[in-house]
C-alpha cells in the first residue's frame, strides 16, 4: 500500500474502534431520556421464559373469584338486614310530636289535652310517651285535639312486666302521681329498683316501652302482691309528648 494513503485510513480505523463506545453512550442517553423504560422492557422480554406458569395465574383467578363471592354474600346479608329494618319500621307506629295545651283542673294526674288530633292521624288507643317513657293512651280525639288518659288515672289499665324476673302484672292508676302494679303471680320475686316496661304480650301499647321503677313492694297484699311504681316520665311537668300513631285497623278502644 502506498505510504501516502496511510493518513487517510487512520480516521477510519479510529471510528471502527470507537463505535462500541458510541453505542454505549447512545444507550445511556436513551435510558436517561426514557427514565428506565427501555431497561424494563428489555428485562421483561429477556425474563419472559422464566415467568410464573399458568398454575399461579389460576390461583390468582381463583382467589379473585372467592373474593367476589365473599363480597356478594356480604352484600346479600346487608340487603336482608336492611329489608328487616324496613319491615320493622313499617310495622312500628309513627311518632308524632304534639304539644300539651291543657290539663284537667280537678284531675291533674288523670288527663291532659294535646294540640294535635284526628287531622294529624291521631286516634283513640294510640300510646303517648314523654321524655323517659310511656305516660298514657289517647282516650278521644277531635279534628285538632286529643284527650290523653294518663297511667295515673283511676281508669287506666296497662299490661307490664319486670324484665329482671320476667314477671307480668297489671299497672293500674290510683289518681295520684304513682300507679300501682298488681302482679299475676303469687311470688313475683321482685324488689325495689327493678325496671318496669310494657309487656311483650300487650295488645294495647307497643311492647318494651319504659314505664318506671318499682319503689315499694308489698308481698303480703291480697289477692296478689302489689308494688308502687315511680314513673320514669315526669307526668306532671311534660309540655311536649310523642304519640305512637298506629293504623286504624290495629287500634283498640281504651
Amino acid at each position: 500500500m502506498p505510504i501516502g494513503r496511510l493518513p487517510r485510513l487512520q480516521p477510519l480505523r479510529l471510528v471502527l474502534r470507537s463505535w462500541p463506545w458510541g453505542l454505549l453512550v447512545l444507550a445511556l442517553v436513551a435510558v436517561r431520556l426514557s427514565k428506565g423504560a427501555v431497561l424494563s422492557d428489555a428485562y421483561a422480554l429477556l425474563s419472559r421464559p422464566f415467568w410464573p406458569g399458568t398454575a399461579q395465574r389460576e390461583w390468582l383467578q381463583s382467589g379473585t373469584g372467592l373474593e367476589l363471592l365473599t363480597r356478594q354474600a356480604h352484600l346479600e346479608q346487608d340487603n336482608r338486614r336492611l329489608r328487616m329494618l324496613l319491615d320493622l319500621q313499617r310495622a312500628n307506629p309513627d311518632k308524632l310530636t304534639a304539644a300539651v295545651i291543657s290539663r284537667e283542673p280537678e284531675g291533674w294526674w288523670q288527663q291532659l289535652v294535646l294540640g294535635s288530633g284526628q287531622a294529624q292521624g291521631i286516634g283513640p288507643g294510640d300510646a303517648v310517651v314523654g321524655p323517659g317513657g310511656l305516660i298514657g293512651r289517647v282516650a278521644s280525639v277531635t279534628p285538632t285535639t286529643a284527650r290523653v288518659t294518663l297511667l295515673t288515672d283511676r281508669t287506666s289499665r296497662v299490661g307490664v312486666w319486670v324484665g329482671r324476673t320476667k314477671r307480668h302484672g297489671l299497672l293500674t292508676g290510683l289518681g295520684t302521681s304513682r300507679p300501682q302494679l298488681v302482679f299475676l303471680e303469687k311470688d313475683p320475686q321482685v324488689r325495689p329498683g327493678d325496671l318496669v316496661v310494657t309487656s311483650p304480650a300487650s295488645t294495647l301499647v307497643p311492647p318494651g316501652l319504659s314505664v318506671g321503677v318499682l319503689q315499694a313492694v308489698d308481698d303480703k297484699a291480697v289477692p296478689a302482691p302489689t308494688a308502687v311504681v315511680q314513673l320514669s316520665a315526669p307526668v306532671g311537668a311534660i309540655d311536649w309528648v310523642q304519640v305512637l300513631v298506629t293504623s286504624p285497623a290495629s287500634r283498640q278502644a281504651p
